[in-house]
Formats: structure tokens, sequence, C-alpha cells
């Protein structure tokens, strides 16, 4: 078999199958968009506060919306990738997306706005799971890593460019203009995705054993099938710790940039963009990183990047301090994330649609239930305490993942 970034095997016959380039890439472009929604309100609290005069803990509502709707929808859109195609439900979704994200442009007041971002959680959720499920059905686990991160060039830039888009509409334009360039790009990644399906070799999924039993029937068996594995259960539960501890202080992060550094949203949103060349850097070396240090190591010293980047952020008391914190915390969490991906790709080969929808809903409930418990904070304490406690927790989570990597390693 030649090397797995270009070939896939067909289910059924053992036979592989091509796998196009352009097929990652159009999925990498969709992520962009995907990941640039979750973000792209960040350093916008501040201007959402101002215009709208809500507070800045209830501006964060539209952090939350989108994010509880990202998580829940992954109950859906797993099964239905299952069924339908994975790759053609994810062009379906950026199709959808363009309307919700003129929803949020078009939004008259603050509470239409949260509803509206509610909804573009909801159609932007299926993106990355299925695109990594797609991933995890095409390419062979031993080569999969690698081209996981490089699938994710798309989301770490798009997490990345969210908070600048938001800091700079904030400080120099309307702050409905992110969502309309969100709308032409999720209308030129489903143009994208469309063409590629089209064109692309068919690769066939061996069909579920247990016959259809109705939509909700088999959405519970999916997902019960996959939480009968304890090594399953360990993935899902870590994610769900990951995103509260990470995502719920970094929410607030351009705005204590702002506050404590005196930066203008702009400026904070920039410093954040370093987050996503930790990230590149990540997605460069990964293949040497992953030989060199070995899942548990790679995990535990991710957790350790992080820990270090939000006490910078949290702490620091100078620019350059913050710039080199957000790059160590892109660094830091795909380290560890990137090996919980990997590890949710084959937590049930037979169920991966089901798995990885599993795997992004404990993800994404888990930022909801950080920036609800990260506002409640903030507007009591500031925005120093949830940054500094969110890096302890994350060392001891990526510690604690790492050790159980070392006695128990997927199939």
């Amino acid at each position: 078999m030649q090397d797995g970034d270009g070939y896939a095997k067909a289910a059924g016959n053992g036979v592989a199958a091509p796998v196009s380039p352009w097929a990652i890439a159009a999925l990498s472009f969709a992520a962009f968009a995907s990941s640039a929604s979750i973000r792209v309100c960040d350093a916008l609290l501040p201007r959402l506060d101002a215009d709208f005069g809500v507070g800045l803990g209830s501006a964060a509502q539209v952090v939350t919306a989108f994010a509880v709707a990202y998580g829940l929808l992954q109950a859906f859109y797993g099964p239905l990738g299952d069924h339908f195609g994975k790759y053609r439900v994810i062009a379906w979704a950026c199709g959808a997306s363009v309307l919700t994200a003129l929803g949020c442009a078009l939004a008259p007041g603050f509470g239409t706005l949260v509803i509206a971002r509610f909804f573009a959680g909801a159609t932007a959720a299926a993106v990355i799971p299925l695109s990594m499920a797609w991933i995890g059905d095409a390419v062979p686990y031993e080569h999969r890593q690698p081209v996981l991160a490089r699938f994710l060039t798309g989301q770490i830039i798009g997490f990345a460019a969210g908070p600048f888009a938001g800091g700079f509409a904030a400080d120099h334009l309307d702050w409905r203009a992110p969502f309309v360039a969100l709308a032409i790009w999720f209308a030129l990644a489903c143009a994208m995705l469309l063409r590629v399906d089209r064109r692309q070799a068919r690769i066939s999924v061996a069909p579920a054993s247990e016959p259809a039993r109705g939509v909700v029937r088999a959405l519970f068996a999916a997902f019960a099938y996959v939480l009968r594995r304890r090594w399953s259960r360990v993935v899902l539960a870590t994610v769900f710790l990951e995103g509260a501890a990470l995502f719920g202080p970094f929410a607030f992060l351009a705005t204590h940039l702002h506050r404590t550094l005196g930066l203008s949203l702009s400026a904070a949103g920039g410093t954040l963009m370093l987050y996503g060349a930790g990230g590149l850097t990540f997605a460069a070396f990964s293949r040497t990183l992953v030989r060199g240090l070995g899942e548990p190591w790679l995990a535990a010293a991710g957790g350790g990047a992080l820990c270090v980047a939000f006490l910078m952020l949290g702490l620091g008391t100078t620019w350059a301090g913050a710039m080199v914190g957000a790059f160590l915390a892109g660094l830091g969490f795909y380290m560890i994330h990137n090996t919980l991906q990997t590890n949710a790709t084959q937590m049930a080969p037979e169920r991966r649609g089901a798995s990885l929808a599993l795997f992004a809903s404990c993800l994404f409930v888990g930022q909801s239930v950080g920036v609800a418990g990260a506002s409640i904070v903030v507007e009591r304490f500031g925005t120093a305490p949830i940054i500094v406690g969110g890096g302890v927790a994350l060392l001891v989570i990526a510690a604690s993942f790492g050790r159980r990597i070392a006695t128990h390693r997927p199939r």
C-alpha cells in the first residue's frame, strides 16, 4: 500500500482507493469558516457590551449559545453522516451556514443575535467532526495523525483569524461585518466541497451491521455502542474537561489583553493570532513530535505548555510576553488535542461518525459550561483568576490523559 496520505482502504474488499489531495484541502477550507465562527465573537464582547449595554458577562452569551448548539447538534450530524455520506453532509452544512451567518449579520438586537448565534452553531457543527470521521475512514491509523494535523491547518488558522476579525471590526467597522465575511467563505466552501464530492473517487464505508430501525433508535444505538467501551468514556471525559478549562478562559483573553495591557481590540485579536502560529508549528512538525515523544508524552507536554502560556497571559505585564504566551497556547493545545482526536477516530471504527460526533459534542458542551462558569468569575473577580486557573487545570488534565494512554493504546 502506498502512503496513507494519498490512499484509503475501500470497505468490504480491502482494496486501496485514491484520495484526492483536493478532498483534504476542501475540508480544511471549510474548517476555517467553522473554526472562525466559533471564536469571532471573543474580541467583539466589549463592543457588544458598549453597543447593547448588557455587561461583559451577559455579552458572552453569544459565545455560549453557539457552543451549546455546536455541541448538541453533533448527536444529529454523526448518524446523518454515516447514513448519507459524511462529505456530502459537510457540504450541505456549509450551505446552511451561509444563511445562519447572514442571520447574525442582520440581527436587529442583542437577543436576536444570541438566537442567530445558536442557529449558526447548529449549522457549523457538522464540518470539523465529520471531516475527521471521513479522514478516519479514508486513512489507515498509522498514517492518520499527520494527515489530521494537515487538515487541521484550516481549523488552526480560522481559530486564530476569528478573534482578529472580531477585534478589527470592533475597532474600525460595524460588528456585523465579520458575519458577512463568514457567509461568503461558507458559500465558497460549499461550492468546493460539492465539486470535489462529484469528482473524487468514491471511498465506500462498510455499513453498520444492524438494520435501520428509524432515526431515533439508530442514533441512540450508535451512541450506546460507543459509550460501552471504557476507552471511549476516558477520551470523551477528557475532551469535555479540556473544553471547559481551555475555552472558558479563552473567550475572555482578548478582553483581558485589552483591559490590562491597554491594547486595542484589533491588537489584542492580532496577538491571539499567534495561537494559530503555534498550532501551525505543531502541524509542520507533527510527524517528528509524535515519533520523538510518543502519544503519552506529547499529551503531557502539551498540558505543560498550556499551563505556562496561560500563566504568561493571565499574569504578564508586557505585550511581548502575551505574544509568547499566545504562541505557546496554540502549540500546547494542538499537542494534546491532536492526540485526543487521533484516539477519538479509533474509539469505535465501525461507528466512527457517531464516535466523532460524541467527541465534538463533549468538547463544545464543555466549552459552553466553561464559558458560563468563566462569565460568573469574570463578573466578580476579573479576568486574570479564570485564565490562571484554566492553565493549572489543563496541566492536570493533560498529565492524567498521558498516563492513561501509556497503559492503553487503541488499535
